[in-house]
């Protein structure tokens, strides 16, 4: 039988133009210094090849599938293939690469819902490269939650979470324009949002009774209504009805006031209104080593809380302290939810 030790952690290479595969490369050149993770990059070897070249790596690259990947990776770099169909260059992205690409991903995912991998950790990628080809999908998060609904015909709700040693924190409302917010913001999805939060805290964070701080929607979440009428209508019933539920929750707080030291120890996550509200304190406070982690999924989720750094692709000074924080975290994750299954 396969143990959780014996499968390695998919990583999908991200766009092969950023920086995706300069720090899947550190993070492997260094593993015994750094304790890296066995991992598995879901990508193109000769692309990756190429890159070690350019950066004046030595590396050893073994095509390999999922089973043998443990075993190899004190050896050699295991990548499972899916190959480019553009020549690539570094820091020039190609939408004629966005199927593989889309297609890393979806192998990541297959591998570990089919349990040859213990957790999908997803490598930064360009949305707008992929609109080109027809992407439909707002983001990472969203693609993610659309493979698991096809995979398990059930309608799911992804939640992204900032995680970081300073904070944790989560947007309800993610990749929409900032005046679509309130027409958006529903008491059912802060609700859901809340709910998957917790759930996926005590499963997967070993968390025994999370603890919620709600940001409000408006300036001082309201001021009584005089800055705006969502924070009460909206925002207020759900953090009683949860409480009611038994939820360690308060809240709608001012977010000015959410995010210093000793507000911070009140709670051991943020929930948030909108994306900005999220991630400016999330990335503020740990930018180096946050991490993406999709919450409310069929499987775990992982990513670097950057973006491709399409300027600093090949140039060796790309930065893998926070890849190497979700390869460390979506394995934590993984140790954590067997043995809550258990």
């Amino acid at each position: 039988m396969t143990t959780r030790k014996d499968r390695p952690l998919a990583l999908s290479m991200g766009d092969p133009a950023g920086i995706g595969l300069d720090i899947s490369l550190a993070v492997w050149l260094n593993r015994k210094e750094w304790q890296t993770p066995p991992f598995i990059l879901i990508g193109d070897p000769q692309v990756l090849a190429e890159r070690a070249r350019l950066l004046g790596h030595n590396v050893a690259i073994r095509e390999t599938g999922c089973a043998e990947a443990v075993a190899a990776f004190e050896d050699a770099l295991p990548v499972l293939p899916v190959v480019c169909a553009a020549p690539v260059t570094p820091g020039q992205p190609d939408s004629a690469n966005a199927a593989a690409i889309t297609g890393a991903i979806e192998t990541a995912v297959r591998a570990t819902m089919e349990g040859a991998a213990s957790a999908v950790v997803t490598n930064p990628i360009a949305k707008s490269v992929l609109y080109d080809a027809g992407f439909r999908f707002p983001g990472h998060t969203e693609f993610l939650a659309d493979i698991g609904e096809r995979a398990t015909g059930e309608a799911l709700l992804p939640i992204m979470m900032l995680a970081g040693p300073k904070l944790m924190a989560v947007p309800v409302t993610i990749h929409i324009p900032l005046k679509d917010v309130p027409a958006q913001l529903t008491s059912d999805l802060i609700y859901r949002t809340c709910l998957i939060t917790a759930h996926d805290l005590k499963n997967r964070f070993g968390l025994a009774s999370p603890r919620l701080a709600v940001a409000g929607l408006n300036p001082h979440a309201g001021e009584n209504g005089a800055l705006g009428l969502e924070d009460d209508a909206i925002i207020r019933p759900v953090i009683e009805r949860l409480k009611a539920e038994g939820l360690d929750i308060t809240g709608p707080l001012p977010a000015d006031t959410m995010f210093h030291d000793r507000a911070r120890a009140t709670y051991d996550v943020a929930i948030c209104m909108y994306h900005d509200q999220a991630l400016i304190p999330a990335k503020a406070l740990g930018f180096d080593d946050s991490v993406n982690v999709t919450l409310g999924l069929p499987f775990i989720r992982t990513s670097p809380d950057h973006g491709t750094a399409f300027s600093l692709a090949a140039k060796g000074v790309a930065r893998a302290d926070s890849l190497l924080a979700a390869l460390r975290m979506a394995q934590q994750l993984a140790d954590n939810a067997s043995q809550a299954a258990r």
